[in-house]
């Protein structure tokens, strides 16, 4: 058995309010469904036996009608190519509610071999000499246990675990997202040929044989490090392969020094600075540290000074490092948005309440807040 594994592709990711200059659509989310269909023709000339997709294939539950459209596009190649697809429910796309429909139905009425993974239940699926063992994203972090415990391994195939959350020793990287649960160590279980994660974006082995394929996308400039793609899997040989795949480069463009500059020389400073970047004929999402600016400074500039020159990029973030605080802020929003719970976070731990005090506001603040993101998640807007 030879399979590709990737996940996050998270199909209907919009932001920033650039629009694409022949269909007026936004730009950032043209761009995913892009290389996403440009990924999948790299997987196709692979030849794999089966792809394996770990979940968030699309970025809400209720998904937009490109993002739809573009996912049915690509059952077709696949079947023509005479490749299944093995694809289990993520954090973003598993319906927060038994009574919400999946968006996972629809693509089990086409004719391609797919086998979709989203009742909150451990599935089986047998191809050719392998088992996938498929574990989509649960209601509740109890529930990985209880349906991991179903697992019989078998003596007479490879075995292959599929799942979607963040490992337990990967716990400090946590994404702040909905419905984020961690999975025990100990479910990456060594009597597995191979575990397939998704949920955490950059590529990485957390065990013997367990990875994570990473998103295809940066999805956050907290990802600006991260190796990004899918892995070609060969559980016999033991072989771990990166695959390459089409992505919006994420560049960092270091830091300016600041000190003693007003608004005006800092925003002059910035276009000197991000005129000579090679696009490479991209939109880059691109990240530029300021050092040592003054407050007073950084609401003087102004951002018509390199408008020119950011035009060439899909986003710029500007990252303020200032001397009173040393603490970073941006101006510039991340790729997902604002991390309203981590924002919280950092809000209650700067106002120097009593530590029994601070950790009940807290406890009962990220609560309220990640009540309303679900609630926000379940009923996004599919009619586009």
């Amino acid at each position: 058995m030879r399979f590709v594994h990737i996940g996050d592709s998270h199909l209907g990711l919009s932001q920033f309010n650039r629009l694409a200059e022949d269909d007026g659509m936004n730009l950032r989310e043209k761009l995913i469904y892009e290389h996403f269909s440009g990924g999948i023709d790299r997987i196709i000339a692979k030849r794999p036996d089966v792809l394996v997709h770990a979940g968030d294939l699309f970025d809400q539950v209720k998904p937009k009608t490109v993002a739809y459209t573009t996912a049915l596009e690509t059952l077709e190649r696949l079947d023509a190519a005479g490749i299944p697809l093995v694809v289990i429910a993520g954090n973003h796309d598993m319906a927060k509610t038994r009574y919400t429909t999946s968006p996972f139905r629809v693509l089990e009425y086409h004719q391609a071999e797919v086998h979709a993974a989203y009742h909150y239940e451990y599935r089986k699926v047998e191809i050719g000499d392998t088992i996938f063992h498929l574990i989509p994203n649960m209601l509740e972090r109890a529930h990985y246990r209880q349906e991991f415990d179903r697992i019989k391994i078998s003596r007479s195939h490879a075995n292959v675990l599929v799942t979607h959350g963040l490992a337990s020793t990967l716990s400090d990287r946590r994404l702040n997202t909905v419905a984020e649960h961690e999975i025990d160590a100990s479910m990456l279980d060594p009597a597995f040929d191979y575990i397939a994660l998704g949920h955490y974006h950059g590529q990485q082995q957390v065990a013997d044989h367990a990875w994570y394929c990473g998103s295809q996308e940066y999805c956050s400039y907290s990802e600006i490090r991260d190796v990004k793609g899918g892995l070609i899997v060969e559980p016999d040989k033991q072989s771990v392969e990166h695959l390459d795949l089409p992505c919006t480069p994420m560049l960092d463009l270091g830091s300016l020094p600041c000190d003693g500059l007003s608004g005006a020389e800092i925003g002059e400073a910035i276009r000197e600075h991000i005129q000579p970047v090679d696009t490479g004929g991209d939109f880059p999402l691109c990240q530029l540290t300021l050092e040592g600016v003054r407050p007073e400074a950084s609401r003087a500039i102004d951002p018509r000074t390199f408008m020119k020159e950011r035009s060439r990029l899909l986003d710029l973030k500007l990252v303020f490092r200032t001397d009173e605080r040393g603490v970073p802020s941006s101006r510039a929003r991340s790729l997902a948005g604002i991390d309203y719970a981590a924002e919280f976070d950092t809000f209650v731990r700067g106002l120097g309440l009593p530590p029994d005090r601070q950790e009940f506001v807290l406890a009962r603040g990220q609560a309220v807040i990640r009540t309303v993101m679900e609630q926000q998640s379940e009923g996004g807007d599919a009619a586009e």
